[in-house]
């Protein structure tokens, strides 16, 4: 009697640098995995998953257009049987249980990628959650200390525009990604500054960092993105995060 032949698992991967995406590629088709889609955005993942319904799909957490925690939400919810692998620089326990939250079942930090996804993938893929070692670290430490559910200030579309914004899109830019009016991109605009009790773009743009929205200065989003707006010199630079504003 003859076994049964089993599936290689069918992966995504989105990721807005080209040269991350290749090596993260080459070491899951050396593992057995079969990326069958590549994206560079929140947005592309989205459409992309519709497409190629993958079993699992790896998400960077910094996007452009759309992060990959909104970006996981999407998916899950229109594909629950995907499983969702975050990639992150960002250990901080208000990222990783806003991941959790949104049905994240693998946490891989980037600087152990090459080490740790191979591992994620395959623990994912079979139900079973995978939390980096970084991240676990984290999620003890918001455990013990009772870290409370904060309410997110933004709704889900507001946290949208608040993306557009820091990454330096014009209004205009931001209805035509989101299909919406170029007066309604600003009417967003206004009550977000509103809820935030900020005054500036700079200011905007420095929460959507702390918010994981958006990389700091200097780490880049990607030969592909929009120059993005810098923080006024001598301000705080470090907002308060509300544990579901990722």
């Amino acid at each position: 009697m003859t076994s049964p032949v089993r599936c290689r698992v069918r992966v995504l991967l989105a990721d807005d640098h080209a040269v991350v995406r290749e090596g993260l590629k080459a070491v899951l088709r050396k593992a057995g995995f079969d990326v069958v889609g590549e994206a560079s955005d929140g947005r592309a993942a989205i459409a992309l998953c519709n497409t190629v319904l993958p079993d699992v799909a790896v998400l960077d957490v910094a996007m452009p257009l759309l992060n990959g925690i909104d970006a996981a939400r999407d998916i899950l919810k229109n594909h629950p049987n995907t499983r969702i692998v975050l990639l992150t620089m960002y250990t901080e326990e208000s990222y990783v249980l806003a991941g959790l939250r949104a049905g994240v079942t693998g946490y891989v930090l980037k600087s152990n990628a090459v080490a740790s996804l191979v591992h994620a993938v395959r623990a994912v893929s079979k139900d079973d959650m995978y939390l980096g070692l970084g991240v676990s670290q984290a999620l003890v430490k918001a455990c013990r200390a009772d870290v409370p559910s904060e309410v997110d200030p933004l709704s889900r579309r507001e946290r949208q525009v608040l993306q557009l914004i820091a990454e330096g899109r014009t209004m205009k830019e931001i209805g035509a990604v989101l299909g919406i009016s170029p007066r309604t991109a600003e009417t967003h605009r206004t009550r977000i500054m509103h809820r935030l009790n900020v005054h500036d773009i700079a200011s905007l743009v420095r929460y959507a960092i702390d918010c994981g929205l958006l990389r700091p200065p200097g780490q880049g989003q990607g030969p592909s993105d929009r120059s993005t707006p810098k923080a006024c010199p001598g301000e705080s630079s470090r907002l308060r995060v509300p544990a579901g504003a990722v």
